[in-house]
């Protein structure tokens, strides 16, 4: 980089230190001040929040390389702005009657106790495999690609920067919690946007236009049913990609995530009240339809541009980091890498912000109720350490699994996401479910989907004629997803009918139908025309989306 993008970079990082110390002068001494900024965010903190918490390593690196690799196959579950939606008008009256800190903590009170420990251990779960050793991975590819540094004191760069980026955030995040989040996001969004957008411009420009990538993305077979790198909707016996598994499948993963996943509903609880939660939902609506564009179609663009000659790229995962290296002009790189240091920050401070909150409030606090306010952020603080360490031990196993990032990390949300969804979406659809089958139904999701995962990694050398290897191998893994989430279901369908039901006082206003009069006419009082209008507009753009890459 010049010294002109080390200039830009650098005022990005003064900002960035002046949001923070704002922030770390205000109080957070109380748990409802570090986990959820006093329950006071307004909308425009909310949305911008939920799109740069979401808008991490898994986009800068994972889906541009999976448009480098496979092209349109993983853009199922960059169209999830309707998922975000029902999030907003459905979930966020639930949850605010609730008045809950946590997901697993709302699931205590529709099911049980139990409910509420198994879905806190998914979690944590789930951010080490995922979320901690996805972003660290990636930080440290992109910034060994972006400063052409392969070592430093004879420590590979790749580990220098990304334990940096580890330590750099978690300075932040413990001085600031929630607030501290929110607000630094407000500035990372449009600085991410503005650089995505001169990378998918810049690209463009150089590759020779639209039809250029389309010309020779189209040209790229990427089964033996006819489909290419530019097809949405792929056979149905495609190895990787078959639209019996990825249209449905990726809605599983998607309702799990955007609904119930404490990392990003957490955004929508800090909320002052149903009304910006719920625009603050719509715009992070909104905010989704761009990744598709300003990640994955770059991507595209630079599988293109090295089959040209143009560039040179050492994987698919390297797209990203490529293009800013090589395309962009003196000062536009420093702002692009602060974008990408923008993205990785905020979501692992989002993320050492929820698994703070989910150890400490469904864990720590059970076990010792009589702990002080200080106490709980002291050890909120801790938690998050061991969750960070262990996720870093998994990334050396990560690399060996041998998929692009994207791919891989969809993979093993889809063995998470099943039962957690199901659980979910049958306790607020019915109160018929009983504590019992939701408790059954999270654990035998997560025994499942962690039983095909550890196969997965330790079970390679497995004969493919033998039972275990057609159950949990053989099938596609967003096929064994979908069976999965309906077997939960029929499972708590029948434990339901041989189980005690809940306490209908103890569930009112938990399920469809249980809002007393008073809680219905407080959320028709929260919404209006505009948002009807801005929520139509979203949904407008992902039909004409599948229209034209169908």
């Amino acid at each position: 980089m010049g010294i002109l993008d080390w200039i830009v970079l650098g005022l990005f990082c003064l900002g960035l230190i002046g949001i923070i110390i704002w922030v770390a002068k205000k109080k957070s001494e109380t748990t409802t001040d570090y986990f959820l900024a006093g329950r006071d965010a307004t909308w425009l903190a909310i949305g911008s929040s939920i799109f740069a918490s979401n808008i991490g390593s898994e986009h800068l690196v994972g889906l541009a390389g999976a448009g480098a690799s496979s092209g349109m196959a993983m853009a199922h579950w960059e169209m999830h702005g309707w998922l975000i939606l029902i999030l907003g008008w459905f979930f966020v009256p639930f949850y605010a009657r609730s008045g809950v800190f946590t997901m697993p903590e709302f699931l205590e009170k529709r099911y049980n106790k139990g409910a509420r420990s198994v879905l806190s251990i998914i979690s944590l779960v789930s951010y080490v495999f995922t979320k901690v050793a996805v972003t660290v991975y990636a930080g440290g590819i992109v910034f060994k690609q972006v400063f052409g540094i392969e070592s430093m004191f004879g420590i590979d760069f790749f580990w220098i920067s990304a334990v940096g980026l580890v330590v750099l955030t978690g300075i932040y995040t413990t001085l600031g919690g929630m607030r501290a989040v929110l607000w630094t996001s407000v500035l990372q969004t449009p600085i991410l946007l503005l650089g995505s957008i001169a990378i998918l411009i810049i690209g463009l420009v150089k590759l020779g236009g639209w039809s250029e990538m389309m010309e020779i993305c189209r040209a790229v077979p990427v089964n033996a049913e006819g489909d290419t790198m530019t097809h949405l909707m792929r056979s149905a016996n495609d190895p990787e990609f078959p639209w019996t598994g990825v249209i449905l499948g990726s809605a599983i993963i998607g309702f799990w995530y955007w609904c119930t996943d404490q990392f990003i509903v957490q955004r929508v609880l800090s909320g002052r009240n149903q009304t910006e939660s719920r625009r603050g939902a719509i715009l992070g609506a909104g905010f989704k339809l761009l990744p598709v564009f300003i990640f994955l179609i770059p991507g595209m663009i630079a599988y293109a541009l090295n089959t040209k000659g143009v560039i040179t790229l050492p994987n698919s995962d390297a797209a990203f980091s490529v293009l800013v290296k090589e395309l962009l002009p003196m000062g536009f790189k420093g702002l692009v890498v602060g974008g990408i240091l923008a993205a990785l920050m905020s979501s692992l401070a989002s993320l050492f912000n929820s698994s703070a909150t989910l150890f400490t409030v469904d864990f720590y606090e059970k076990f010792r109720p009589q702990a002080t306010e200080k106490e709980l952020v002291r050890v909120g603080r801790i938690a998050t350490v061991v969750v960070v360490v262990l996720g870093v031990l998994w990334i050396p196993v990560m690399k060996g699994l041998g998929k692009f990032l994207y791919a891989y990390l969809q993979d093993v949300q889809s063995m998470l996401a099943p039962g957690i969804a199901a659980v979910f979406l049958l306790g607020i659809l019915s109160k018929r479910i009983t504590p019992k089958a939701g408790f059954i139904g999270l654990l035998t999701g997560f025994v499942l989907g962690m039983t095909r995962l550890g196969f997965k990694v330790f079970g390679t050398g497995m004969g493919q004629d033998g039972i275990l290897y057609s159950i949990f191998l053989k099938m596609n893994g967003y096929n064994y997803e979908v069976i999965l989430f309906f077997l939960v279901i029929v499972l708590m369908i029948v434990v339901s009918y041989f189980t005690p039901k809940a306490d209908p006082v103890a569930i009112k206003g938990l399920y469809v139908g249980s809002a007393s009069a008073e809680q219905k006419a407080l959320t028709r009082a929260s919404w209006n025309n505009w948002d009807l209008f801005f929520s139509g507009i979203i949904i407008v753009v992902i039909i004409a989306f599948y229209a034209y890459f169908w």
